[in-house]
């Protein structure tokens, strides 16, 4: 059955379920009725979102030449130095870009030349990462310690609160990051955290498949994304629109995956309760959920609703769980939206700051 067909009726029945009183990962968080009328009004609007045609996506260059990240050392207050890679482009207010698990920062290449017009975009290997190297030897792959390093990288390359913009973990990790008062907007993508115990085994089943696969050998990963069936098998759990991808960006985004050195702390670190707890007040939030996304579904937005029901939802039609991949002129315009002067002054007097 088409992803599209059976999110709504889901998310329908999770939102007629919400009281005042709302479970979230094993802890009752007290969201008022303003909350649950968003939630509800969440749903209304994906069930019209994900019958929506999507606009014709145009995308004539797609690629942009791989280049070997700039390394900045830092030393977080009461850790461990650390290393992180990254790369800058563009002029303008900066807009840091976090990756998900198993990605590392080229993730966000389809979607940096609409953002670099208008901002100083740079883009982040997470530790473990990329190009990022792990964590020294007693450090946790938990937020605490990756805001704190964040927050060092932050400092040390002379950004004051950039915007923060991240995809699944590093949704998660943006969120947390404005909770910090690290970020001056925070717009989370299918943000990770928001699920109940049986949706975190599906997710973390499924991306250990995906590492499974990730570690075949390269050249059989290559030959099966050179064919029809292999390509769809590689990457139909992510996409909705795989065609749009590359055999080479299919074998680059599995190699990714296989060398993330920090994937298994990572996924331990990720099993804690209560990711993200609390509010983030005055500071204006975006969550971006695709209608079709598989891997963390997008009634998973109605927590998300609960616990920030100032925030601003903008679905994604027929995007899976890598929208940068599905709609990536799409997610540009919403993250440029996000990080607008008007909206994020808007957001602030809103929020009362």
């Amino acid at each position: 059955m088409p992803a599209m067909m059976w999110n709504v009726p889901l998310l329908s029945s999770v939102t007629s379920a919400f009281t005042p009183i709302t479970h979230l990962g094993g802890g009752l968080l007290r969201a008022g009725s303003q909350a649950v009328g968003k939630v509800c009004d969440w749903a209304g609007e994906l069930s019209a979102a994900a019958l929506a045609t999507p606009t014709p996506l145009v995308n004539n260059d797609r690629t942009i030449p791989s280049v070997m990240g700039t390394f900045v050392n830092v030393r977080p207050p009461g850790l461990a130095p650390m290393t992180v890679a990254y790369e800058r482009r563009g002029t303008g207010e900066p807009v840091v870009l976090l990756h998900g698990i198993g990605a590392n920062r080229q993730a966000w290449d389809a979607v940096m030349p609409s953002l670099t017009a208008e901002h100083e975009v740079i883009t982040v290997d997470l530790p473990g990462f990329g190009e990022s190297p792990d964590l020294p030897d007693g450090l946790p792959h938990d937020l605490p310690t990756v805001v704190a390093g964040l927050g060092a990288v932050f400092a040390a390359l002379g950004l004051e609160r950039p915007h923060v913009v991240g995809h699944s973990l590093g949704g998660l990790i943006a969120l947390r990051l404005g909770q910090a008062g690290l970020a001056r907007s925070v717009t989370a993508v299918a943000p990770a955290g928001f699920w109940s115990h049986a949706e975190q085994w599906y997710a973390f089943t499924v991306l250990n498949a995906a590492r499974q696969i990730a570690r075949l050998p390269e050249p059989i990963t290559a030959w099966l994304s050179q064919t029809i069936l292999g390509h769809a098998a590689l990457t139909g759990t992510l996409y909705m629109r795989a065609d749009l991808s590359t055999p080479e960006a299919v074998v680059a985004s599995l190699r990714a995956l296989r060398q993330a050195v920090g994937f298994q702390a990572t996924m331990r670190a990720g099993r804690a309760r209560d990711l993200f707890v609390g509010d983030i007040p005055g500071l204006p939030v975006t969550f971006a959920w695709g209608t079709g996304d598989r891997v963390l579904p997008a009634w998973q937005a109605a927590r998300a609703a609960a616990m920030l029901p100032m925030a601003r939802m903008v679905w994604l039609p027929g995007c899976g769980h890598v929208p940068m991949n599905d709609a990536p002129q799409l997610v540009a315009q919403v993250i440029l939206q996000a990080t607008a002067p008007s909206s994020t002054t808007e957001g602030r007097l809103r929020l009362g700051a």
